[in-house]
C-alpha cells in the first residue's frame, strides 16, 4: 500500500512537471495599435503607419488560435508547438535572423570582400532566398505567423529598434533582430556606398 502511494505521488509529480513546462509566446507586429481581448485570442488592428508590438503568453500544450480582424480582413493564425513566434500583422514583410554576439574590442575593419558578402546576404534575405529555420533567418510575409525558436525567453529586437550598445547578451539564451524590408534596403544602400 505504501509503495503504491509513493508510485502514485511520483507519477503525479512527473505529470505536473511535464504540464507546467509548456509555453507559447507570440510577439505581434502591427502598423497601428493592437487591441487584444481578455483571453488574448481575438486581436484587432487598424490601418496605420507606426510600428507597434505586443507580446502574448500562453501556458499549456494545446495549439493557440488567434482570430485577427485587420484592414486586410478576418483570418486566423495558429501556433501549434511550444516556443517563441512572430505574428506579422503589418502590411509589409519583415525579415530577421539570429545575432552572433561576441566581445567587442573596438573599431572593426572588414575587407571589401566581406562587405560584399554582407550585402549579398541581405539581398538574399529580402528576396526570401536561402531563408530557413536551420539557418535561423526568417522572411515573414504579412498576415502570417512563424516560429522563431523553442526558447521563449529569447530576446527579439523588432523593426525600427536598435540593439542597445549596453545590452547584456549573457542575460538571454538567444538574440534575434528583425527589420522591415524597407529598412534592409536602406542598409544595403549604405553598405554599397561604403564599398565605393
Amino acid at each position: 500500500m505504501r509503495k503504491s502511494k509513493l508510485i502514485l505521488a511520483l507519477a503525479s509529480l512527473v505529470i505536473f512537471a511535464s504540464c507546467s513546462t509548456h509555453e507559447k509566446k507570440i510577439l505581434i507586429y502591427a502598423s497601428n495599435d493592437i487591441q487584444v481581448d481578455e483571453g488574448q485570442k481575438n486581436i484587432t488592428v487598424t490601418e496605420g503607419t507606426t510600428h507597434h508590438e505586443k507580446i502574448l503568453e500562453f501556458k499549456g500544450s494545446s495549439p493557440v488560435t488567434l482570430n485577427i480582424q485587420s484592414p486586410s480582413g478576418k483570418f486566423s493564425l495558429q501556433a501549434n508547438e511550444d516556443g517563441l513566434y512572430i505574428a506579422n500583422l503589418k502590411p509589409d514583410t519583415v525579415v530577421g535572423s539570429y545575432q552572433h554576439v561576441g566581445a567587442d574590442t573596438g573599431m572593426v575593419k572588414i575587407s571589401s570582400q566581406s562587405l560584399q558578402a554582407r550585402i549579398d546576404s541581405l539581398r538574399k534575405l529580402i528576396a526570401d532566398a536561402n531563408v530557413n529555420a536551420a539557418n535561423r533567418n526568417y522572411f515573414i510575409q504579412p498576415n502570417t505567423i512563424r516560429k522563431i525558436t523553442d526558447k521563449t525567453n529569447a530576446k527579439v529586437f523588432g523593426p525600427f529598434t536598435t540593439v542597445p550598445s549596453g545590452f547584456d547578451a549573457s542575460s538571454v539564451p538567444e538574440i534575434y533582430k528583425f527589420y522591415a524590408v524597407k529598412e534592409v534596403r536602406e542598409i544595403i544602400d549604405r553598405l554599397t556606398g561604403m564599398g565605393k
